[in-house]
């Protein structure tokens, strides 16, 4: 599998633009007026203060306290760098934070703390315990992080999760569960050797023996060998609750005859020969970052009976904490925990085993470019997988309460489950989809425009993140100058640059062109000075030829123009079926927006076309469309010729049979609302529209503009559909990510004519 490359100045400028960090803070209430400030502090405020102070359990009422984590370290052990202090440690507790929203809606903080003493770790997290409604620790060593973590348990009313130790536990469980269902073997008869006896081994051991596995079946290493009872040297108090009574002393020895072997120690730990001598069948978890302790190609090559999974990504059977955590916490903050106990982690364990047994959806088989299903090479589910956020939590609550740690228990499960599903955020699976799926395309990409430096990082982000082949139209000095301005000079060797000045296909694609436009108007000097000197054409025309998979343009020039120096190659108008789609993502909903970009005063036939060529766009996202004709008035009223032909294209649909709900015409609250949809029953949307079809080009950007300006909408596109090649025109505006995704768009061919 291809890998993604990250270079330094990539990472840094990641952290730096558009602000510095990963976090910001947004109110969930109105701050306009003045009696919203005074509903908000003064003196408003103080009748929910009043109300705490009576009732402390009200907190979880009057404040966001129930849906809020502290991601909290002291930065001493800093991913694998070591320790490099609390405030080194913060990009880390940022990212940390941003994935509790981004998989789970929950909000988080980072706390970084400037002490190395236990004590004054514990003193201040615990005085900050009315803030949140559970603590996330992380990224502190062994054995500070155990004496931490067991008595902020201890002495705090609120979860207190060490995920450097439980979050790896957890996963690891999880793939236990499927790999010896697999084989066919019980837990409890199982032979375990666990190397790496820090933070996360000795949590995975622990879980798994909670789980039903034996002690004294299970053999823990750590760098001098087997820990055995008597031992002395190396020795603690967390090491010694798992020594074994065995005349074993080595990694190789213990790994003779066992059924399973969990690594979370360091690179080529195990070997070949290790591998060779464990029992039929062997499951094998190496998961030491970011190299395994042996690779899943060595594993096999000896054991081809083997299941193994390792941390990367680009392995099958990924132990990733993304997994656990975010789903952990929902589940123990919506019954307002008062711990995380073994019990929920086996359920989230457990959980996430039968989740990875049952049939994959579509959407995460697009996202990853081929069908997964239950088997040797995947026992854990992605975690992309939707259903993560409804299945897990509640698997985690229902343990809470079972376990009488729930201060607040969730009587209608089904109802919450539905909670759950509306949390999903589908713009965030949906960009990394496409990603995903670029990834699997290997698509060679031509970027137009070479001489703008944005173009020319996308182009980089684009090959080192592994999607494929960048092509760069320019010139190769004017290259090399822009990017080693921008700080990327050695980037040049990594480029193919083609420069219409010396290709060899030029006079092939000048007699292609010539032949497109002798009849209208172009005699053979114009064609020369289109195909060599125009970058659009040059690239429309490199694509035509195969020379290219996809084709990016318009970050210089504004999309008119990009589009009409495309059309000398291909043609682009409604007529032909093409249309402009832009997707709009805001606030966890994606809503494609039609025509932007081809068609200037559509009739209700182009309408309908632009209606099937954004529909198809949808699907491509991962979407079921339902599409709204929009308009000012609703199902006639008020009566207006101009919303006649938004009625009229209904019914061309209805004449096409086409296989997607469209209703219309009806105004934009009506499409996008369930309560004003309600007014009106016999509409065949069966939820809100996420395709809307406007009356005009000009309707249409004033639409797209309005969200991005006022709303902060994330806008991509817009997105060519309906041509027979892969063309993206980006906007004048472009930032290098959006210019980067709307190559992947292309990359993934989403919108391409079939």
């Amino acid at each position: 599998m291809s890998k993604s490359r990250i270079t330094r100045e990539e990472a840094l400028t990641f952290h730096l633009e558009p602000v510095p960090g990963k976090l910001e803070i947004s109110s969930t209430v109105p701050m306009t007026t003045q009696r919203d400030l005074s509903l908000a502090y003064s003196p408003g405020v103080a009748v929910p203060c009043e109300e705490i102070a009576a009732n402390p359990e009200t907190a979880y009422d009057y404040t966001a306290k129930g849906n809020l984590v502290a991601v909290i370290s002291n930065g001493t052990a800093v991913l694998g760098l070591g320790n490099l202090g609390a405030l080194a440690s913060k990009p880390v507790m940022e990212g940390k934070a941003v994935l509790f929203k981004r998989f789970a809606d929950v909000n988080s903080i980072d706390l970084e703390l400037d002490t190395e003493d236990p004590e004054a770790f514990i003193a201040a997290v615990k005085l900050m315990g009315p803030s949140f409604g559970g603590i996330n620790l992380e990224d502190i060593k062994a054995p500070e992080c155990f004496i931490i973590e067991q008595r902020l348990k201890e002495e705090m009313d609120i979860p207190v999760f060490h995920d450097d130790q439980h979050g790896t536990a957890v996963i690891c469980a999880a793939g236990l569960i499927n790999a010896l269902h697999l084989t066919g073997k019980k837990l409890e008869e199982c032979r375990i050797v666990l190397n790496g006896a820090g933070a996360a081994g000795i949590a995975c051991l622990e879980l798994i023996k909670a789980m039903g596995a034996k002690h004294d079946n299970c053999i823990m290493c750590d760098t001098k060998g087997v820990i055995y009872q008597g031992r002395t040297e190396g020795m603690n108090q967390w090491k010694s609750a798992h020594a074994a009574r065995t005349d074993l002393r080595t990694l190789e020895e213990a790994m003779d005859g066992a059924d399973v072997f969990l690594g979370v120690s360091v690179k080529g730990a195990v070997t070949q020969k290790m591998v060779a001598s464990m029992a039929e069948n062997p499951v094998i978890f190496a998961m030491a970052n970011p190299d395994p302790e042996i690779t899943t190609e060595d594993a096999h090559e000896v054991r081809p009976d083997a299941i193994v999974a390792t941390g990367r990504s680009d392995y099958p059977n990924q132990v990733n904490n993304v997994l656990g955590f975010p789903y952990l916490f929902r589940g123990a903050l919506d019954i307002n925990a008062t711990a995380i106990n073994d019990e929920m982690k086996i359920a989230c364990a457990e959980a996430l085993a039968e989740l990875a047994r049952e049939d994959v959806p579509d959407e995460v088989a697009i996202a990853y470019g081929r069908k997964l299903s239950f088997g040797r090479d995947y026992i854990i589910p992605t975690p992309f997988d939707p259903r993560l956020i409804w299945r897990v939590p509640p698997a985690v609550a229902e343990a809470g309460m079972a376990t009488r740690v729930a201060r607040r228990p969730i009587v209608d499960m089904d109802g919450y489950r539905h909670t759950l599903q509306a949390r999903m955020d589908p713009t965030a699976s949906v960009l990394s989809s496409i990603a995903a799926r670029a990834r699997a395309a290997q698509a060679r990409m031509i970027f137009a425009e070479g001489d703008d430096p944005r173009v020319l990082r996308a182009a980089i982000a684009y090959q080192r993140a592994g999607l494929g082949k960048a092509l760069v139209v320019g010139r190769e000095s004017d290259v090399r100058e822009k990017l080693e301005t921008a700080g990327l000079g050695e980037a040049v060797r990594e480029l193919e640059v083609v420069n219409a000045a010396n290709t060899r296909h030029l006079d092939t694609y000048k007699s292609f062109l010539y032949e497109r436009l002798q009849r209208q108007g172009y005699d053979a000097q114009d064609v020369h000075r289109l195909a060599a000197r125009d970058r659009h054409v040059f690239s429309a025309l490199m694509l035509a030829h195969g020379h290219g998979d996809g084709l990016v343009t318009g970050a210089t020039r504004k999309s008119a123009h990009a589009l009409r120096q495309i059309s000398m190659v291909y043609d682009t108008t409604t007529a032909a079926g093409v249309a402009g789609v832009t997707a709009v993502l805001h606030r966890g909903r994606i809503v494609l927006i039609s025509d932007t970009l081809v068609a200037e005063w559509p009739d209700e036939k182009d309408l309908a076309i632009i209606a099937q060529r954004a529909a198809e766009v949808a699907r491509g996202l991962g979407l079921e469309p339902r599409v709204a004709f929009v308009s000012f008035s609703t199902f006639g009223y008020p009566v207006s010729e101009r919303a006649e032909k938004m009625t009229l294209a209904s019914k061309v649909l209805d004449a096409k049979g086409v296989d997607f709900e469209y209703e219309g015409e009806m105004t934009v609250d009506v499409a996008l609302n369930p309560e004003q949809m309600r007014a009106y029953p016999f509409s065949r949307l069966t939820g809100p529209a996420n395709v809307l079809v406007v009356p005009a080009r000009h309707s249409a950007s004033i639409s797209v503009k309005l969200m991005q300006e006022m709303a902060g909408a994330t806008v991509v596109g817009p997105i060519l559909a309906g041509l027979d090649a892969s063309i993206q025109i980006c906007s004048t505006g472009s930032t290098v990510n959006d210019i980067y995704n709307m190559a992947a768009i292309a990359a993934c061919k989403i919108g391409v004519a079939r």
